[in-house]
């Protein structure tokens, strides 16, 4: 999930260095989305695992 947000990040950033600027923000928009959930999905695996144990 991780890889995904930092792919988008990267295509993000080539394309605003480039000019298309609607792709990079379109890119961005859906970096921030993964990155939104990768951390939700990591605090929720942080979470159970210390009920586990």
């Amino acid at each position: 999930m991780l890889s995904w947000t930092l792919t988008f990040l990267v295509i993000a950033l080539i394309a605003a260095v480039l000019g298309f600027t609607g792709l990079a923000g379109a890119a961005a928009g859906i970096a921030k989305i993964l990155f939104l959930v990768f951390i939700v999905f990591f605090l929720v695996a942080l979470i159970s695992g210390q009920r586990r144990v």
